[in-house]
């Protein structure tokens, strides 16, 4: 027998109309690429993502088509995404991090038809614009006044772009969304690529949906329509978390940051538009620390800070706790998993903690909100204990979790639906889970794990060292030790000595590093994560004092 329920899709499109409709007051604060502040309203995205979806119908964009944007967080990049998808087509949202050989496939290889870009990366564009096979038209996000100069391509000829608000001006909101089933696509967004090419992660509107409601679950961010969410991860790593989908869907003003990622320029945000939920990667919140400290300032306004996309070092979540107030939520996430895998929200018995004590437990990635699955197994597939103290290869399984990615037509998953994530965990008895470590970058002595993700955020806390990161050389006895690589502070000169000193008591000693490296820079992929592969070709030649 079946239930006797309408049957109202789960598409993108619905929740603007629930925003429109129900919180069409509520503000959308917008910093400019040019630098000015644009006030506007949920009606007015609605509005004016209905003109875009129009004039999309117009150019010939159809149902499934990509539609390719390199923008940072706007109220235009915004409208874009809505109006896109409210006709069936794709959003494809470009990292302008990558190397210019890694966007050339990208585009190419998801063949989008029309590229809405930023003024600030129209000079990357031009780069490669002879190279790109599929591309009809592009559009710069910036009306006529600020349209770029002349740039030339590598053949020399001029990039041939168009204003945007010119395009859009022909145009009104008189537009129904298409019709199309839940199931269509409505974004793609390729992998890193660290390596061999990137891999696209194509999803459709019902698992955007569902990732909006499992995102405004109370224990995950749980927006509400009287917070100021201000998403200053980028809409091009993973869907900005799918705050853009979920504070509209809530009701919430929406404060997108633009191209000024400085201390100066958050703060400034955060205090003028009483932000009180903010998310960014771990890079970001040093340069507003450094800021707080260096101007003497405070996040009055500030509840909750969600910190993902690298683990997230102890002293971090202690200084936004115990000198400002403000809660830490810890996450963690995939791509292929739209993003949200987990986040870390108290449970009976965790509330009252000793400040030490629960900032110990926050390091732990936190637990799966409903509409995620998770289970760790030994390298034969079997799956371990929830002690919190087994490592084992962590999995996923869920509706907004890929399962294949775009234009390869094997699955990812294992046989009972599971996706392999690439990563080493534990999972206690609560559920809380705690990276220890890629699969690719555990260090194995002696026959034992070391996680290289504890030591690095242990040795962070030092106050002489900026940034740190962890890697397994050889040896002769014990397979591999760890190398522990950092990268000082401004005006300071750490020494081996004093780290190791440091480190001592706060892991078993035979996690202690082998041996320290002071080095000027550490590098990163495009979406901010430690490139370990490349530090691993850097000291392939390496030996080790005990080697």
């Amino acid at each position: 027998m079946k239930g006797m329920m309408q049957d109202w899709s789960l598409v993108v499109p619905s929740l603007l109309d629930h925003a429109a409709r129900e919180h069409g007051d509520q503000v959308v604060v917008t910093r400019g690429v040019e630098g000015e502040i644009r006030r506007n309203t949920l009606r007015t995205l609605h509005a004016r993502s209905r003109r875009v979806a129009k004039a999309l119908d117009a150019l010939g964009i159809r149902e499934g088509d990509r539609v390719a944007t390199m923008a940072w967080n706007t109220d235009r990049h915004l409208e874009l995404w809505y109006g896109t998808m409210g006709i069936g087509a794709v959003c494809h949202t470009l990292n302008p991090r990558l190397f210019a050989d890694q966007l050339v496939y990208i585009i190419n290889h998801a063949e989008d038809r029309v590229l809405f870009v930023d003024a600030s990366f129209v000079g990357v564009i031009a780069a490669i614009r002879d190279r790109l096979k599929t591309l009809e038209r592009i559009f710069v996000l910036t009306d006529e006044a600020n349209l770029p100069a002349r740039v030339d391509t590598e053949s020399g000829a001029p990039l041939e772009v168009e204003a945007y608000e010119t395009w859009l001006a022909s145009f009104d909101e008189d537009f129904a969304w298409k019709t199309f089933d839940e199931q269509t696509a409505a974004g793609l967004c390729y992998t890193s690529g660290t390596t061999g090419n990137p891999k696209g992660v194509l999803y459709s509107h019902r698992s955007n949906v569902l990732h909006t409601l499992a995102v405004n679950q109370t224990d995950v961010l749980g927006v509400r329509a009287v917070d100021a969410v201000m998403p200053v991860v980028p809409m091009f790593h993973a869907n900005a978390w799918g705050l853009v989908f979920a504070v509209p869907a809530a009701g919430g003003k929406l404060v997108l940051p633009g191209a000024q990622m400085d201390g100066a320029s958050i703060y400034a945000l955060l205090d003028e538009e009483q932000v009180s939920i903010t998310a960014a990667v771990p890079t970001v919140w040093m340069a507003l620390l450094a800021y707080l400290d260096e101007h003497g300032k405070k996040l009055p306004h500030l509840r909750k800070v969600v910190i993902g996309g690298a683990a997230c070092p102890p002293m971090m979540i202690e200084r936004f706790e115990r000198d400002f107030g403000v809660e830490v939520a810890h996450a963690w996430g995939m791509t292929e998993m739209s993003p949200l895998g987990t986040l870390h929200a108290p449970k009976p018995g965790r509330d009252r903690a000793a400040l030490g004590e629960d900032i110990a437990h926050k390091c732990k990635q936190g637990r799966a909100p409903f509409t995620v699955e998770m289970k760790i197994t030994d390298d034969e597939g079997a799956e371990l204990p929830r002690d919190g103290e087994t490592y084992g290869h962590l999995l996923v399984r869920g509706p907004a979790v890929a399962k294949a990615y775009f234009k390869r037509p094997e699955s990812i998953l294992d046989a009972d639906g599971w996706m392999p994530t690439g990563d080493v965990a534990t999972i206690d008895a609560q559920g809380f889970m705690q990276i220890t470590d890629r699969s690719k970058d555990v260090i194995k002595s002696g026959g034992e794990w070391i996680s290289s993700i504890e030591i690095e955020n242990l040795a962070m806390g030092h106050p002489d060292v900026a940034e740190a990161a962890v890697i397994g050389i050889a040896h002769p006895k014990w397979d591999e030790r760890p190398l522990l690589i950092v990268v000082a502070t401004p005006g300071s000169q750490p020494t081996e000595a004093s780290i190791l000193a440091f480190l001592e008591g706060k892991i078993a000693s035979w996690w202690m590093p082998d041996q320290v490296v002071v080095v000027d820079e550490i590098p990163h992929t495009a979406t901010g994560k430690i490139q370990k592969r490349t530090l691993r070709e850097r000291f392939a030649e390496h030996r080790l004092p005990t080697g």
